[in-house]
Parts: C-alpha cells; sequence; structure tokens
C-alpha cells in the first residue's frame, strides 16, 4: 500500500497540490516528507500527534521525514486559524519551549535506522545568519502582496477591523516558505505537510521553490480534528491535554482516550493508532454489534 493510500483509507487527507502528479512521484521512489512545530508552548497537545504520527507512517513506509522545530518561526508565532495575535516570546521562555518539543519529536520518530533515519532540524539555524535587507532582497521579492492577502489566514484577520494584523504575523509566510525552500534546496524535501489551516503557507513555499529553484514540490494537508459533539479535540473542563506528564498527568490522559463519544472511536483509532485497515474493521464491526445490543435492551 502506498502512503497515499494509507492517508486515504485512514481519513487523513484533507487536501493536496497536483495530486496526481504526486502520486507519479512516489512511484518513482522514497520521498522527504517535512512538518514543521512551532514551540508556543514547551510541550506537544494531542492535536500535535496527527503530523507527528503522520510522519511515522512516511518512514514505515520508507520515506524520509524531517520534524522541523520552529525556533525562528515561533518568535513570531503564525496567524493561521488565530483570532488574535499571538503573545511575543521571551527568548528564554522559546528556547525552553524549542528544548521541550524537540524530546517529543524524538520519541516518536527514529532516528537510529540505518536505511531512512528521521531528522530533526530548527529553522534557526539557517533563519538567524540572514540579514533582514538581503531576506527582503532575495526573498521579499517573490512574493505578491496581492497573492499574501488573498491567503485565507490573511485575509480573515484583515477584514476584522478591531484586531487586523500586524507586519510581523503578515511576515510569518514568507519565513515558512523560506524554510521550504532551505529544506528544498538543501535536504532535497519535495514536500510539506501540515494542518488545513496551514494551506496557504505551504503554497507560498512551494512557489518559492519553484521561482527560486525551478523544483517541482507538493504539499499535503491533514484535517483538523473534531469531537462528533461539535466540541474542539484535545480540549476537556480542566484544559488541554499536553504530552507532557508535568502538564497533563498519566492519569488524566489516560481518562481523556477512555471517556472517547463512541461515536469517535474508530475515527481515532484510525487517526492514532498503527492498526491495519483490517483490523480497525474488526473492531468498527464489534462496536456496531454492541452498540445495536445495547439500543435492543434500552
Amino acid at each position: 500500500m502506498s502512503i497515499l493510500e494509507e492517508l486515504q483509507w485512514r481519513g487523513l487527507l484533507a487536501d493536496g497540490t497536483d495530486p496526481e502528479a504526486l502520486a507519479k512521484r512516489f512511484v518513482e521512489g522514497p520521498i522527504t516528507v517535512y512538518c514543521g512545530f512551532d514551540p508556543t508552548a514547551d510541550s506537544l497537545h494531542v492535536g500535535s500527534m496527527v503530523p507527528l504520527l503522520t510522519l511515522r507512517r512516511f518512514q514505515l513506509l520508507g520515506h524520509h521525514p524531517i520534524a522541523l522545530a520552529g525556533g525562528a518561526t515561533g518568535s513570531i508565532g503564525d496567524p493561521s486559524g488565530k483570532t488574535q495575535e499571538r503573545q511575543l516570546l521571551t527568548g528564554e521562555v522559546l528556547t525552553a519551549n524549542i528544548a521541550g518539543v524537540k524530546t517529543q519529536l524524538q520519541k516518536l520518530l527514529d532516528f537510529d535506522t540505518k536505511t531512512n533515519p528521521a531528522q530533526l532540524l530548527d529553522n534557526i539555524s539557517w533563519t538567524e545568519p540572514v540579514g533582514y535587507l538581503d531576506f527582503l532582497r532575495d526573498i521579499g521579492k517573490h512574493f505578491s502582496v496581492n497573492q499574501m492577502v488573498a491567503k485565507e489566514s490573511v485575509r480573515a484577520r484583515m477584514e476584522d477591523r478591531e484586531v487586523g494584523i500586524t507586519y510581523t504575523e503578515f511576515s510569518y509566510m514568507l519565513l515558512q516558505a523560506f524554510d521550504f525552500y532551505v529544506l528544498c534546496r538543501d535536504y532535497d524535501c519535495e514536500l510539506q505537510i501540515g494542518g488545513t489551516d496551514q494551506w496557504g503557507n505551504i503554497t507560498a513555499g512551494i512557489d518559492l521553490a519553484r521561482r527560486k529553484l525551478g523544483r517541482t514540490v507538493y504539499g499535503l494537508t491533514l484535517p483538523l480534528i473534531t469531537k462528533s459533539d461539535g466540541t474542539k479535540f484535545g480540549k476537556t473542563e480542566s484544559g488541554t491535554i499536553w504530552l507532557d506528564t508535568c502538564r497533563t498527568s498519566v492519569y488524566k490522559f489516560y481518562q481523556f482516550w477512555i471517556r472517547t463519544d463512541d461515536r469517535d472511536v474508530i475515527r481515532y483509532l484510525n487517526y492514532f493508532t498503527f492498526l491495519s485497515q483490517d483490523e480497525i474493521g474488526v473492531l468498527s464491526r464489534a462496536l456496531n454489534q454492541m452498540a445495536s445490543s445495547l439500543r435492543r435492551m434500552f
């Protein structure tokens, strides 16, 4: 089974650029794929597991995953999906957050395999040495303000007259596009994955790689996870479910999953486990039979 088929049956494909061309590229051989994780906190949360586990799925099928810690982009904050500007983090807080996030990224990917080891990178390493004027001349000139304003993440904020969007957040798209360009140039990375709210940033990077390198690269977005009752996934009455046991205890983490609504169980097995399609099919039928028996009883 190809990675696209794997993601498709799991319900993990939301959108993609030129899917036919990407499918042909996968036939040619393994591909290098990356996903970025901005250190807005010192821990990832359960929602972060979707792209992180997807990187692992790529690795298990022979591809080369890159987990990118956003030391540079995290200092600004992504406006995508946000109704207000993020609070800028101090250097000390950002450093501590990056250390925590890197530790968690290393737990779910295999960095020791000899065939296709994962890589953990930090975009501060190539962003910090670039001067402001050089960035404007070499990167900024490839972006049309008209096109940037048309991106959903920017347009939604600009239409809110009370909040608006600062130049700092407006620049975020260029930084993420710069990441894709550098990863393509230096690491032969051809694919970026992310949530649906990352579509505008992903396509910006695709355009930059084409303009500066003449390379064809691709993007795939993963669905944002929701609960059947309409509430936000990863949130409870007590707050966000973190991966760090210092923030969310093992007991609370277990309770979050064990209390999953029956309507969400199979979807979550698809998203968050490595069980096969046949194994999940058996569990799905058992769940349906149990639900039918309960309905007859009550």
